[in-house]
């Protein structure tokens, strides 16, 4: 098996051919290990690099399998953690000089499960400061590139992530998401990008036990394909007592995906939430990709979603939530280190120090008033598609301030991600074709709560009929 056959594989595939002993996990990691050396240094997607705890954890996994012991589904199978989430022994720095020289004494929830499974940690991939922005760029590491053009944005908070996978770096890697932090990346970088129910991956990444939950913090993956993300969701899903909120588990699972017949299926389509500008070739790509949707037997209707006053009822009631989250566990850093902290970060800070508790819960009213219309679409509707970004990958900076000649907040205008955080539904982030500059454009598939499985299996389908926008960047 040659090296490009290795970084074009997808984990399932890999998998096997590790198991049919095709291929050593050490043969594998060693791969990996050499393409971050050649590659990362133009990407920036890895911070640190755990070569000697992977090759170590290679070599355990190899006499493993020559011991004719049973092998794990991930046995070998080299992974990356997103530098917001503890790993145990490895360099976790949050994105921040505060915090540059922080080893946790403890896994995430997440990293201990794909552990269990046979995964091999390699390395953690770049954030911005504590996540809080859809831009990868910090004072300690500095940019994550976009690896289809190395002058434009990878997206963010786990932008690393991203581009890791679509540059083939690795087969897979850990996001978390907390306001399309998953999902962001995933459609500039041209990867899957899925974000579960809330609750259904613990999350132990927050400050506290019951800081995920306003707004809704998940954990999720980016992946080159379908099946990678419902195989890696059967493992870390269920619950874990690190998470008071997490699901208990059903016994479903999402791997292998099931072929279905979509006569019956009805997808709401909204092509900018009512409220969004979107970029005129964003639009055409996804409203191509729902006449694919269309063209596999689904019913698909565009359709008003209620909310024509998002900017008030979304953005800003997002915005405000997320400004006391990072007040209430962040603004004792300032008084010490706010000269060794982003200037977006201190900002994002501020505005939480002088709600007050009755004006914050107050704010509940609005987010009870957005979950209400995106349960009434669910009422008539199996699914929802929308454009996951107003605009393709853009130059490095902050956002477009103009989109179709119209103003938009360059932090805020472009991504219409937040709202299901404020929600708490799956939703992935599924490549659905590319700008006529080459740069990936991603549309979200949404679903009811818990319908984790339908989301997997018009995803698969979908890309099964669409094999022109899978294809892996690999520079």
């Amino acid at each position: 098996m040659g090296a490009g056959e290795i970084f074009s594989e997808n984990i399932v595939e890999l998998s096997k051919k590790i198991r049919n002993k095709q291929i050593s996990p050490v043969e594998v990691v060693e791969a990996f290990i050499g393409r971050i050396e050649q590659y990362n240094p133009k990407i920036n997607a890895f911070c640190t690099i755990a070569s000697d705890e992977a090759l170590a954890a290679a070599q355990e996994a190899e006499n493993k399998l020559v011991r004719g012991e049973r092998s794990l589904p991930l046995q070998g199978i080299p992974l990356a953690i997103k530098d917001l989430t503890p790993t145990k022994g490895i360099r976790t720095t949050f994105g921040s000089k505060v915090y540059a020289k922080h080893i946790p004494d403890r896994d995430a929830c997440f990293v201990r499960r794909v552990k269990q499974a046979g995964a091999i940690i390699i390395g953690k991939t770049n954030t911005p400061e504590f996540g809080h922005t859809g831009i990868t760029d910090n004072l300690l590491f500095g940019r994550t590139n976009n690896p289809w053009d190395v002058t434009r944005t990878s997206g963010g908070s786990s932008g690393g992530s991203a581009a890791a996978v679509a540059a083939g770096l690795v087969p897979a890697a850990e996001g978390s998401d907390g306001g399309g932090s998953i999902r962001i990346p995933a459609s500039a970088c041209g990867v899957f990008g899925f974000k579960p129910t809330y609750g259904r991956i613990p999350f132990d990444s927050a400050p506290t036990g019951f800081s995920s939950n306003t707004p809704f913090l998940h954990h999720g993956t980016l992946t080159r394909t379908v099946e990678d993300a419902a195989l890696l969701l059967d493992i870390v899903k269920g619950p874990d007592k690190t998470d008071p909120y997490s699901l208990p588990d059903t016994n479903e699972t999402y791997y292998p995906i099931q072929e279905v017949n979509f006569k019956k299926w009805r997808v709401a389509y909204s092509p900018n939430l009512d409220y969004f500008e979107v970029d005129t070739e964003v639009k055409e790509t996804v409203n191509k990709a729902a006449g694919s949707l269309a063209g596999m037997g689904c019913q698909v209707d565009e359709v008003v979603m209620g909310l024509s006053d998002g900017e008030e009822l979304i953005t800003k009631t997002f915005i405000k939530l997320w400004a006391v989250y990072y007040a209430a566990f962040y603004q004792h850093l300032l008084s010490k280190w706010s000269d060794q902290m982003s200037k977006s970060f201190i900002a994002t800070i501020k505005p939480g120090q002088s709600v007050s508790a009755v004006d914050y819960k107050r704010l509940e009213r609005n987010r009870s008033k957005v979950f209400s219309k995106i349960e009434h679409i669910f009422s008539k509707y199996d699914l929802l598609i929308t454009p996951t970004l107003a605009v393709p990958a853009f130059p490095h900076g902050p956002g477009p301030s103009v989109i179709n000649g119209q103003s938009v907040n360059p932090y805020t205008g472009w991504m219409l991600t937040s709202v299901f955080n404020l929600t708490g539904h799956p939703v992935a982030s599924i490549n659905c074709g590319y700008s006529t500059d080459g740069m990936p454009i991603g549309m979200q598939i949404v679903g009811p709560r818990f319908s984790e499985k339908r989301i997997f299996e018009i995803a698969k389908a979908f890309e099964s009929n669409n094999p022109n926008h899978f294809k892996s960047q690999l520079i």
